[in-house]
């Protein structure tokens, strides 16, 4: 008897010596109005391939590896200035307009050449613009990289809106979320859930041409890492819980 009793006191302490459960996020996936979402527990590991989405690489590929703490994350990799995305394709949103969440690490940023330029997210479709929600720049001045929203291929030209109070961090996970307003083709966002004002662009508030910057009509959206100017360095990109939406998600 008393051997069982001693037996039945160490079970909590056993209990509370075994190792913590891996933790990850509730998903958003089976919230309401939700366009798109993919947190990739259910994508096998290895080669990044689902019925949900496409691929869109050049010198860089897409793998979903674990993360330290068990859950499954979607690996970026490129070389030099490649590029490979996750496309999100046939989308449509109400009114044109959405929000946008993703978590996310770079291992670095370029450092070169100056004013080294690169996109992580990009929303495209019916019109001459290419919307990047979010990207950024090397800085030679500053001696660092900064996030930026920006745009090309249409009449504002080629430009990337960043800001000294928004610095590109590495090697930390960030929830990056951020809205696509078609009343004003507005774009807002936020860092681990604090509002970023100075990065905000919209019909007259923008970097590019003195000219009014317009979303096209939104059918693709891409999450992934491209390098614009020559580079002999490899970077890495880690992607989580990437939802799209009508209302905002949070982090």
């Amino acid at each position: 008897m008393r051997k069982a009793l001693s037996v039945l006191l160490a079970l909590p302490l056993l209990a509370a010596a075994a190792p913590a459960a891996a933790v990850h996020p509730p998903s958003s996936c089976a919230r309401p109005n939700v366009l798109f979402c993919e947190d990739f527990q259910s994508v096998p590991l290895g080669g990044a391939t689902s019925l949900k989405w496409g691929v869109d690489t050049s010198h860089g590929t897409l793998t979903v590896e674990k993360a330290p703490r068990g859950q499954r994350v979607l690996r970026v990799h490129t070389e030099r200035n490649g590029r490979a995305f996750l496309r999100v394709e046939d989308f449509s949103a109400p009114g044109n307009s959405f929000y946008g969440r993703v978590r996310l690490k770079a291992d670095a940023f370029p450092r070169k050449p100056d004013w080294a330029h690169y996109t992580l997210i990009e929303a495209t479709g019916q019109g001459p613009e290419i919307v990047r929600p979010l990207g950024g720049q090397y800085v030679p001045t500053a001696g660092r990289a900064f996030w930026g929203v920006g745009a090309d291929g249409g009449p504002t030209g080629d430009w990337t809106n960043w800001r000294e109070s928004a610095p590109s961090r590495e090697d930390v996970w960030q929830c990056v979320e951020w809205r696509m307003d078609a009343a004003d083709n507005r774009v807002e966002l936020w860092f681990d859930g604090v509002p970023q004002p100075d990065l905000t662009v919209s019909t007259r508030n923008h970097g590019g041409n003195p000219v009014d910057f317009v979303f096209p009509r939104f059918d693709t959206v891409k999450f992934g890492w491209q390098l614009y100017q020559p580079n002999d360095g490899a970077y890495d990109l880690w992607l989580d819980d990437i939802t799209l939406a009508t209302n905002r998600i949070g982090c």
